[in-house]
């Protein structure tokens, strides 16, 4: 899989998370803070291998509006 970064927090520096990418299956693909246990149980219906990350609404609406622009 080939990704393209969409958008990156600013403030997170020349490094680093949260970010926003765009796969070559047209999927998106988010890094970012991983959630705790406790915060992972509140999940519904987790299937094997899967996990979710914490980014903020400024960088998935930057994504949004950067894909929107390239299309």
């Amino acid at each position: 899989m080939k990704l393209t970064m969409l958008y990156k927090d600013g403030k997170s520096g020349a490094e680093g998370c949260p970010s926003v990418y765009l796969a070559d299956t047209g999927e998106f693909v988010v890094q970012g803070v991983q959630l705790s246990p406790d915060e992972l149980a509140e999940l519904e219906n987790p299937l094997p291998g899967e996990t979710a990350v914490r980014i903020s609404p400024e960088v998935l609406i930057g994504a949004l509006q950067r894909y929107q622009a390239d299309r």
